[in-house]
């Protein structure tokens, strides 16, 4: 006699279902957006840890940032439970160009809730996607005028991935990308991101080639003996990879490559575009234009997830172009809402009115001069300096290369488990004593990420740089007893 063994459900007990009452299905313990503001950081830290994401909370433990309750946030700051100001250098992930709460954003969206306009306008055409559409157009060079609205950057890049797959034909369906390449979470799209700790043990998609980042002899041996390759998707600037650039050169060799093989460029500009590096693109810095991009973070002003995929409209034609393949990609339901596109429109009008580009470009000059003054003074902190307009990477030397020279070969057996713990120390010690905000890369664990809003001051600059400066002075013994201590408190 067969017999079926069922699995353990010890750790989930059965639930029965609600009794029906009068008046209706009971409502649960539910919390109110009141209850929600009014929460304290201890009962904060217990429900996170019970129903978002435990692990995590580990790394905020040891950077001190489950401390904090964000109250409110304007500007360049967030406010947190006891009032204090924290200068804002993080700038979440590059997703604040408008830094936080932008009055005109803020009254788009108002205006758009007060009219009672739509939302969910996917059985007709929307007037605000439509000219959300045409304004990304009009920012973006050459002939890059077809776009794909959803909600984040994941989805932009699965979009721009697919068009160009699709418009590359059957015949040619691999796809090269580069190393330490973060595109995206989502399945597809994790196919090209180049970490191990994001692939986990995922069957990623086997139509993928990859590449050192910035080496054109590579990619050119690539699509030379891979016919079957038609698409090579890079980010224009890495930024999980630690805010890593190729020369203007191998950006003008990799178009005329793509042209010669008949390969579509995907640029992915998820966390470089939209002002961040000087220019609307970072591609536009090399004189070139890719054959689709992305772009997300910043484009929902700081207020709204969207992102865009945007494409040539002859690849766009190719993928999608008659009635039979319209619909093969269309928007989601969430994409082209109408209040996130009021939000978008309204952002781009906000970046060129109030010159943030140029802000970008001029500001973010400056850090880099100051901070490059910063490394000359502190040469065996500070490795690099390295970035454009304000996605700039601090890249501090392997722990080993801190301490005195009798003690580096001891501790040089350890660099790579210490990896990233000199610029957590300084990232904890900068919220601690500065209120001071920056962020980290994947990658290399040894960069800061500076992506501070794009209406950044050089007040603003002056405050960070000096605050770092007067970190650093400390010296790095001092730097690991502080932080230490910290843990104790």
């Amino acid at each position: 006699m067969n017999v079926m063994t069922k699995p353990d459900t010890a750790a989930r007990p059965t639930i029965a279902a609600p009794a029906l009452v009068p008046g209706g299905i009971p409502k649960p313990a539910l919390m109110t957006v009141e209850q929600a503001k009014a929460m304290d950081v201890a009962r904060l830290t217990d429900l996170f840890k019970a129903h978002l994401n435990p692990g995590q909370l580990h790394f905020m433990k040891l950077l001190g940032f489950h401390k904090i309750k964000i109250e409110r946030a304007e500007g360049m700051y967030y406010v947190d439970q006891n009032g204090r100001k924290i200068l804002d250098f993080f700038g979440g992930f590059g997703s604040l160009a408008f830094g936080h709460n932008h009055p005109r954003i803020l009254e788009a969206r108002k205006k758009f809730q007060e009219e009672k306009r739509q939302e969910i306008a996917i059985a007709f055409m929307s007037q605000y996607a439509t000219a959300l559409a045409y304004n990304i157009a009009q920012c973006s060079p050459g002939d890059l005028d077809m776009v794909f609205l959803g909600s984040s950057g994941s989805e932009a890049m699965e979009a721009a991935v697919k068009v160009a797959e699709r418009a590359a034909g059957p015949k040619r369906p691999k796809i090269v990308y580069a190393e330490n390449s973060f595109h995206g979470k989502t399945k597809g799209v994790l196919a090209i991101t180049d970490g191990s700790l994001y692939r986990a043990e995922f069957k990623m998609a086997d139509n993928t080639v990859r590449v050192p980042f910035g080496d054109i002899d590579a990619i050119e041996r690539a699509f030379r003996s891979d016919p079957e390759i038609g698409v090579i998707v890079l980010e224009t600037v890495q930024g999980g990879g630690g805010i890593i650039q190729a020369p203007a050169e191998f950006w003008q060799k990799l178009r005329a490559l793509c042209d010669r093989y008949g390969v579509l460029w995907v640029a992915d500009e998820v966390q470089c575009g939209y002002g961040r590096t000087g220019r609307f693109y970072a591609f536009e810095h090399y004189g070139v234009v890719p054959d689709v991009t992305a772009l997300a973070k910043s484009l929902g002003a700081g207020k709204a997830a969207v992102g865009a995929m945007i494409a040539r409209r002859d690849v766009y034609m190719k993928a999608y172009g008659t009635p039979k393949t319209a619909m093969i990609h269309a928007m989601a339901t969430f994409g082209g809402i109408g209040e996130a596109c009021v939000t978008a429109i309204e952002g781009l009008n906000v970046l060129y009115d109030e010159h943030l580009i140029d802000n970008s470009a001029d500001t973010g000059a400056y850090l880099l001069e100051r901070l490059k003054a910063v490394q000359a003074k502190h040469p065996k902190i500070i490795k690099d300096v390295r970035g454009k307009g304000f996605m700039i990477g601090l890249e501090f030397h392997d722990f080993s290369q801190t301490l005195p020279m009798v003690l580096r070969p001891v501790v040089s057996v350890l660099d790579d488990k210490l990896k990233g713990s000199l610029s957590g120390f300084v990232g904890s010690l900068l919220l601690r004593d500065y209120d001071v905000l920056v962020a980290f890369t994947e990658y290399n664990r040894n960069v800061i990420r500076l992506e501070p809003p794009l209406i950044c001051g050089r007040e603003h600059v002056d405050r960070f740089v000096e605050a770092l400066d007067s970190l650093l002075s400390r010296g790095i013994v001092s730097i690991v007893k502080d932080f230490v201590k910290s843990q104790m408190n």
